[in-house]
C-alpha cells in the first residue's frame, strides 16, 4: 500500500481546483497548471482535498497511485510558492550575467555560452557567481538548472565549474612528485 498515495492533497485557500475525468487543473496566484492522471488512478474532491485512489489493486495501478498523489502536490506547491533551484559557479574568472531573455555564462571557454532563457522560467543572478532558476513546474526547474551545469560540471581536481548550491564534490589528490 502507498503510504504517500493514502493521504489526501490539501487544496490551500486562494487556490481552486477542478477535476474532469482524469485531468486535474489548479488555479492559483502564480498562474494556472494541469496534470493528466494515468487511466489505472481515480481522482475525487473530497472536503480534506483532493484524494487519489488506485483502480485495482495490481501492481501497475499502485505504482502510479503515489506517483500521481506527488504530482498533483506539486502543481499546487508551484501555483502558490513555486520551485527554486540556486546554483553556485566555481572558478576564476567564471561568472553569469543576465542580458535580455538569455543567460550569458563565462565558463573558461574561449567564447561565452548564451543560454536562452525558457517560457515560465525566471532566472536572476544576484551575484556573478550565483545562478537563482524559479518556475511554476518542478520539472522544467530541475531541467533547466541540469542544463546549465552541463556547460562545466565541477571537476574532481580544483572543484572548478556549476555546481549546485549546497552540492559536495568530492575531490581528488594531484599528481605527487
Amino acid at each position: 500500500m502507498s503510504r504517500i498515495g493514502k493521504k489526501p492533497v490539501p487544496v490551500p485557500s486562494g487556490v481552486t481546483a477542478s477535476i474532469d475525468g482524469q485531468t486535474v487543473t489548479i488555479k492559483g496566484p502564480k498562474g494556472e497548471k494541469s496534470f493528466v492522471l494515468n487511466d489505472l488512478v481515480l481522482a475525487e474532491m473530497t472536503d480534506d482535498g483532493i484524494k487519489i485512489d488506485p483502480l485495482n489493486s495490481s501492481k501497475p495501478a499502485r505504482s502510479m497511485w503515489g506517483m500521481s498523489r506527488t504530482m498533483v502536490s506539486n502543481l499546487i506547491t508551484g501555483v502558490t510558492d513555486g520551485f527554486k533551484k540556486d546554483l553556485a559557479i566555481t572558478g576564476v574568472g567564471y561568472r553569469a550575467q543576465v542580458q535580455g531573455q538569455n543567460l550569458q555564462l563565462a565558463l573558461g571557454f574561449s567564447h561565452d555560452v548564451v543560454y536562452p532563457i525558457p517560457d515560465g522560467i525566471d532566472i536572476k543572478c544576484p551575484k556573478p557567481t550565483e545562478i537563482s532558476i524559479t518556475g511554476t513546474d518542478k520539472q522544467r526547474v530541475g531541467q533547466v538548472a541540469a542544463e546549465i551545469r552541463e556547460f562545466r560540471p565541477p571537476e574532481p581536481y580544483k572543484g572548478k565549474g556549476v555546481r549546485y548550491a549546497g552540492e559536495f564534490i568530492v575531490r581528488k589528490e594531484g599528481k605527487k612528485k
